[in-house]
């Protein structure tokens, strides 16, 4: 864990940025080229080390944002990659070897568990799946070649919330490296690197570019593990174009604004939904019921801007509710200022076996909301009039 010298509302307007005062462009600029030329020889092998040098290795554009975000996160260290996927599959690959093992949640992205069940087997690396919340299965799942602890806080689409403290105590006994997906909660709400996680993964496409406008991906962590990663991303070649690193930039400064306006506008879409006749079950951190309530409220600063909910009803149901929705764009992916639906068994997880989906809790009545800045009461009445559209289509049909 780095010191954070401000508090985060600062550190995403001025984080990365040049503090003395100076004569020169306010905004960072855009190092919108591929290479950079070198005055001799032995300039360019200096160079080469530098993000002065060709943007597959670096650019200045990249940096500024890398800082930034090390600094939100408490972090050595960042990278930014072409997505966030690319950013799980850079890290993995270059931290871990055939004959490796890897314990990791049950509940996680749906590409990500592809990922680690069908291409890393291909490699001669093998993962075991846990209950999220059951401590005691990760304990047992560990094996004298077990090398990583892949996690997930809160996690997606069913909002489960990890103990951070006990994976990280966990992970320093058997020593693990311990490598969270922490894109629902952003460090405005969650810093995992306070609680010794050691590499913090974050689909930058979502709160921290903020716009539905660029895809990123990000790793903040400590200095030696981000040095190996940034090795394999020179190889493989997974880098993030200058020109979005930039849009990132600018979506980074507001991010805690977003962020606080999104927690607020959850919780109340999530209260609502909770006291609703045709929905079975909501899924969110900070709203009463949740099983791990206590815990978000103890190491996180606000639930975050995405729930879920079960349709008491039918999955037809379901796809019936998100079509009837107007301020609730369907669409897939979350964290922008506009909100959006979309239902897990065909998006996020529709490339995963229904089997791994029903051990995770995910149903075909389950719809997932990504809650924007829009006025909560909009949303709620949007909500309202959809919920009321499939109560009179299911009653017409039950008369039928």
């Amino acid at each position: 864990m780095k010191k954070h010298q401000h508090h985060a509302e600062t550190e995403a307007v001025r984080g990365g940025t040049d503090l003395h005062k100076k004569n020169g462009p306010l905004a960072t600029p855009i190092y919108q080229t591929s290479t950079f030329e070198v005055t001799d020889s032995d300039q360019q092998v200096r160079a080469t080390s530098t993000d002065m040098f060709y943007t597959r290795y670096g650019n200045p554009t990249h940096t500024v944002a890398e800082k930034a975000i090390a600094e939100l996160e408490g972090a050595d260290a960042a990278l930014l990659f072409a997505s966030g996927m690319n950013a799980i599959t850079t890290s993995i690959l270059s931290l871990l070897k055939s004959g490796d093992h890897v314990v990791a949640q049950r509940d996680i992205y749906g590409g990500a568990t592809k990922f680690f069940s069908q291409w890393l087997p291909k490699l001669g690396i093998e993962t075991t799946f846990v209950d999220t919340v059951e401590y005691d299965q990760h304990a047992r799942a560990i094996q004298p070649n077990t090398k990583l602890l892949y996690l997930e806080s809160p996690t997606n689409p069913v909002l489960r919330v990890v103990d951070l403290r006990k994976v990280t105590a966990l992970a320093r006994q058997h020593n693990l490296i311990t490598f969270i997906d922490s894109t629902f909660a952003t460090p405005i709400n969650q810093r995992p690197a306070d609680f010794g996680i050691d590499l913090i993964m974050h689909s930058g496409t979502k709160y921290y570019a903020g716009h539905a406008d660029l895809i990123c991906g990000i790793v903040a962590g400590r200095k030696d593990l981000i040095t190996t990663i940034h090795e394999t991303r020179t190889t493989l070649g997974g880098t993030m174009d200058p020109h979005a690193a930039w849009l990132l930039l600018r979506g980074i400064k507001t991010l805690a604004v977003r962020v606080q306006r999104q927690n607020d506008n959850a919780l109340r879409v999530a209260q609502f939904l909770a006291q609703h006749a045709r929905v079975r079950r909501v899924h969110y951190p900070f709203v009463e019921g949740h099983p791990q309530r206590p815990l978000a409220m103890e190491q996180m600063q606000g639930g975050g801007g995405v729930l879920s909910f079960e349709v008491d009803g039918s999955g037809e149901d379901a796809r019936q509710l998100s079509e009837a929705l107007h301020l609730f764009t369907l669409a897939p992916s979350l964290g922008g200022v506009e909100s959006l639906v979309t239902i897990p068994v065909l998006t996020s997880h529709g490339m995963i076996s229904p089997e791994h989906r029903q051990k995770m809790g995910v149903t075909e009545q389950l719809i997932r909301l990504s809650v924007g800045i829009e006025n909560a009461d909009d949303l709620i009445a949007d909500l309202e009039q959809a919920l009321t559209v499939v109560t009179g289509t299911h009653q017409h049909a039950q008369v039928g």
